[in-house]
């Protein structure tokens, strides 16, 4: 990290405030008078002893917008939490050890995966160090880090896990060697797996759902959601795939718009999603001037076996985009929803550099469901409650996936 004066904490922090105050996508401030609760946080950031310490007050400060998709970091080497450096989130359980971070979602193809860690399985130590809950396991990107962890009732395992460098340094983040799996389960029930939505326009992704959907050829389907972290509009094409027809998805408003009080209907429609790149400048064309503010709609793929036996397999740590699909799946009761409720973060968010390459990540526009529904700090809630206990995962069994077998 940097070592900073006092007179380039004052730039940097003024730079992190005046552009919070114009580019946050609430005019409003969500309630908060900015102004002056930076000005008083001001003094005791710029005395922080260390640029750690400095970067960990200007991210308080930044919480108390009370929003998800917010927060400060230093671009040349930045950091992320496990679901996505590593593709694997976690839960709190007690163990012989304590109070533990326990492996959770670990998705094919990500670096946790990779390492051979599996779902149940503790984490002891990260890089030499302790992490006990609440503070969460964090990793650097571009940096290799020694894991120590346990299974169930055996030694422990260490490993290193090199986690690359971001492609971008406005984004970062790691995308899995495989974000779509799919294979046949007893009785025929075709299962779906989706780790993220990556891509702005997901046409990768949206192929490969696509391919998978066509090769299970099932009358009924599980999707599995789980501690997928979202991304971009990838997620349309699942969407597309629980009903025959063209229909509202939901609009998202930047805050031009949102100071406008802009109508749906008079937002730019986007219902189709490329087949390959050739189809981006159409769509530069029709959004360029609006921007983030667009109106979806499901792409109308025809009927399938498997509309109308679907379930939805989500969790805690199932957001962004994945949101979208179960509010969709939930407000035209696509599917049945199984698990427990998702976090409620759900917003279009862009990172600003603010000097000595630091940058802001700001939520920059606000997502509605097509029925109205706000689901930043809301969530969508299953149909059917089913928690996943430590004692079952770390056992093996996994009791989301039984309900939703049972109920397809």
């Amino acid at each position: 990290m940097p070592v900073l004066n006092e007179s380039q904490r004052r730039k940097i922090l003024a730079s992190v405030v005046a552009t919070t105050a114009s580019k946050f996508a609430d005019p409003a401030m969500n309630g908060v008078d900015w102004a002056t609760v930076s000005a008083a946080a001001t003094e005791e950031i710029i005395r922080a002893a260390d640029s750690e310490e400095f970067e960990r007050r200007i991210n308080s400060l930044l919480q108390q917008l009370g929003t998800s998709h917010i927060g400060f970091f230093h671009g040349d080497r930045p950091r992320s939490p496990g679901r996505i450096a590593i593709a694997a989130t976690f839960m709190q359980a007690e163990t012989n050890e304590g109070l533990r971070w326990m492996f959770q979602d670990v998705h094919p193809g990500g670096l946790a995966a990779n390492a051979g860690i599996r779902p149940g399985d503790v984490l002891l130590t990260l890089n030499g160090a302790e992490v006990v809950p609440p503070a969460p396991p964090v990793f650097a990107l571009g940096a290799d880090h020694r894991a120590v962890y346990r299974r169930h009732n055996e030694d422990a395992i260490a490993v290193t896990i090199s986690v690359p460098a971001s492609q971008s340094k406005k984004r970062p983040l790691i995308i899995p060697d495989q974000v779509v799996t799919s294979r046949k389960l007893n009785g025929g029930i075709g299962y779906l797996r989706v780790s993220m939505f990556p891509g702005m326009l997901g046409i990768d992704v949206a192929r490969d759902i696509s391919a998978a959907i066509s090769s299970l050829a099932a009358d009924r389907l599980v999707i599995d959601l789980r501690g997928n972290t979202g991304g971009g509009i990838g997620c349309l094409r699942l969407m597309s795939f629980l009903c025959a027809d063209k229909r509202g998805v939901g609009y998202n408003l930047g805050r031009r718009q949102i100071e406008a009080a802009t109508s749906r209907d008079s937002l730019p429609a986007f219902d189709k999603i490329p087949a390959s790149k050739w189809g981006i400048l159409p769509l530069v064309a029709k959004f360029g001037i609006q921007g983030r503010s667009v109106a979806l709609f499901s792409e109308g793929l025809g009927s399938a076996r498997h509309h109308g036996r679907v379930v939805l397999l989500i969790n805690e740590h199932s957001a962004s985009a994945t949101e979208m699909v179960a509010s969709f799946a939930s407000e035209y009761k696509l599917a049945q929803l199984v698990g427990v409720k998702t976090p409620g973060k759900l917003v279009a968010a862009s990172s600003f550099k603010v000097g000595h390459h630091y940058r802001v990540v700001l939520p920059v526009g606000a997502y509605y469901t097509w029925h109205g529904t706000k689901l930043e700090g809301r969530g969508v809630k299953p149909d059917e409650s089913e928690v996943l206990s430590p004692e079952d995962l770390s056992a093996g069994i996994d009791t989301q996936l039984n309900r939703a077998l049972s109920i397809v």
